[in-house]
């Protein structure tokens, strides 16, 4: 495998790493309301499991409030005992045809400790990207043994991947510090 496809796949490997980190930030409550906040709740319906997302169109018609318009009224019990199993704080008001929940306003203790969350889920996707570059290097020593490759490419190839691990490490302490912000503006 040349120097090139090893970068390549650890560069898509770390850009998903960083996808993901990005995702579940959505899912941490700042001030105002975002679909993302509820979408990929899980519900038990039609002897599955199910996002919300898949269920109901959710829009936000205030900046604090969430509505959700299931597509078949029968699951609005469904919806409304999965968001409140979820234990994000959030308590729907069930109306003939849709949910409406209006997010209370966060205290201080609550932002400090979303700000927590935050910290940890970009911890997790920075170890995720050092996974990566492990695994890129391995990949680069293996080349050079087999003498696929040479010990100077593959010495320009671990200082790449560095760079590369560097690059997505910033963007993910990037996006943390948004979200930080984000949560603790009042």
């Amino acid at each position: 495998m040349p120097v090139d496809e090893i970068l390549l796949e650890a560069e898509e490997k770390m850009q998903k790493s960083e996808e993901v980190v990005i995702k579940e930030f959505t899912g941490i409550r700042t001030g105002k309301a975002s679909p993302g906040l509820i979408e990929n709740i899980v519900v038990d319906a039609y002897g599955s499991q199910m996002r919300i997302r898949e269920m109901a169109g959710i829009t936000t018609p205030e900046p604090r409030t969430l509505l959700i318009q299931p597509w078949d009224m029968g699951t609005i019990s469904l919806i409304d005992k999965a968001i409140q199993k979820a234990n994000l704080g959030l308590n729907p008001m069930v109306d003939k045809k849709f949910l409406r929940i209006v997010l209370p306003e966060l205290s201080e203790e609550r932002r400090i400790e979303f700000t927590k969350v935050v910290r940890k889920m970009a911890e997790d996707g920075r170890v995720a990207v050092r996974h990566v570059r492990r695994d890129a290097i391995d990949t680069l020593k293996k080349e050079t043994k087999s003498g696929t490759i040479t010990e100077d490419e593959q010495s320009h190839g671990e200082k790449q991947v560095q760079n590369l691990t560097d690059q997505y490490v910033a963007k993910i302490d990037e996006h943390m510090k948004k979200k930080e912000t984000d949560i603790m503006t009042v």
